[in-house]
């Protein structure tokens, strides 16, 4: 049966929003895994290494060079948006204010899984098949470290505004601590695609956009809110292009383009339905693009064995670091662990960093699955380790610090 490149491309898109969507509604699976779960396990499930192994033909035929770069092109675009949006959203001045504790709890809800998923790496490079052709043995393992760590701030918004606590002491106090750690990856991508051979570039590109945050500053309180959303936008490909070309990825512009941006210019409301409506509309696009990208060339038993030992050091270190907070700070009994199982969720932006080390060749497309099967089973065993601790203890959601 012969289709029109049209016909194959919207096939796929068929597949994109139907699969996961009716999978997670009759399967009733929110309680365990948010759509948005779902929607990264249908990338895995449709990519080349479940799909493409056992309907070959289907495959090719569905996912044509031509179809996956479409798609490609709009994932780009969607999860700069979502990034920028992050950005937007960091607000640090109530982290500043209670500066002490927010750092003390930060630092260490950081730094233990960092060493933790570090360890975990220089075990891993033991074994052959998961550094890139381009990655320095630091890189590698400073980058699955940093995986290991981080926290994704719109995941942990998501799962909280389902637990009802969003608003509530705890969720404020959790939405702090994961702030600082999304800059702090963002600042680690940094050091790790700093290419020497283009350091001048680079530097370029920072004093360049120094210079032009200072003027889109100017100019963002002095236009129509109507018009700040176009013009952010602008700014937006502009940060990204600018950066790409520096050779930082143009994803390190996406966020420094929303981070210099006042969450207070844009309508809360409408930043919200914004952002649900590129998670709804677009983003599910870039899910499959992650899990085309899933390879298990080292062997399927090596890739799952490499992601319980990453699970380990990530879930080990995220609740061994804020236990440690908690002692330091003398939090009631029952904060630390809460704070630490909240603080697990990954499943977006760690993808998000995670695919930036395998475009740059650091790492390998057999790493890249074993993290993100890490960052979904951590992901998904956050609403069933919190929610119950919620029912057993509802004064738990009320205690701020």
């Amino acid at each position: 049966m012969h289709m029109s490149p049209t016909e194959v491309f919207l096939l796929a898109m068929l597949l994109i929003f139907s699969v996961p969507y009716l999978v997670w509604r009759l399967g009733r699976t929110d309680y365990w895994a948010p759509l948005v779960v779902v929607q990264i396990i249908g990338g895995i499930l449709l990519g080349p290494g479940v799909l493409g192994a056992l309907f070959p033909s289907y495959y090719a035929f569905v996912f044509t060079p031509q179809t996956i770069g479409s798609l490609n092109g709009i994932a780009w675009w969607a999860v700069m948006i979502f990034v920028w949006i992050a950005g937007i959203e960091l607000d640090l001045g109530e982290a500043w204010r209670r500066r002490g504790e927010t750092g003390v709890t930060a630092g260490l809800a950081l730094g233990v899984p960092l060493v933790t998923g570090s360890l975990a790496a220089l075990v891993m490079l033991r074994f052959d098949g998961w550094r890139g052709p381009e990655g320095a043995t630091w890189q590698v393992v400073l980058g699955i470290g940093m995986a290991c760590a981080v926290t994704a701030l719109p995941i942990l918004v998501l799962l909280m505004e389902k637990l009802e606590i969003l608003r509530r002491p705890l969720g404020q106090r959790t939405l702090r601590y994961a702030s600082l750690d999304d800059i702090a990856i963002w600042g680690v991508l940094a050091l790790i695609l700093l290419d020497w051979e283009r350091v001048g570039r680079q530097g370029g590109f920072l004093i360049g956009f120094a210079a032009a945050t200072a003027l889109i500053r100017y100019i963002m309180p002095r236009i129509p809110e109507r018009d700040r959303w176009y013009v952010s936008l602008i700014w937006l490909a502009a940060s990204g292009f600018a950066a790409d070309w520096a050779g930082l990825h143009f994803m390190v512009g996406a966020f420094l383009a929303g981070a210099v941006l006042d969450g207070h210019w844009f309508d809360r409301e409408r930043m919200d339905r914004f952002r649900e409506t590129v998670l709804i509309a677009v983003m599910p696009v870039f899910f499959l693009s992650t899990g085309l990208r899933t390879q298990w060339g080292v062997g399927g038993a090596m890739v799952f064995a490499a992601a319980a030992l990453l699970l380990v050091a990530s879930v080990g270190g995220k609740l061994l670091g804020v236990g440690l907070a908690g002692r330091i700070l003398k939090w009631p009994k029952g904060d630390a662990m809460a704070i630490g199982w909240l603080l697990q969720t990954k499943a977006l932006i760690m993808i998000i960093f995670v695919n930036i080390l395998l475009d740059k060749h650091i790492v390998t497309n057999e790493t890249f699955t074993a993290l993100l099967l890490m960052a979904l089973a951590s992901t998904m065993l956050t609403m069933p380790m919190v929610a119950p601790r919620l029912r057993r203890n509802p004064a738990l959601a009320d205690r701020g610090y």
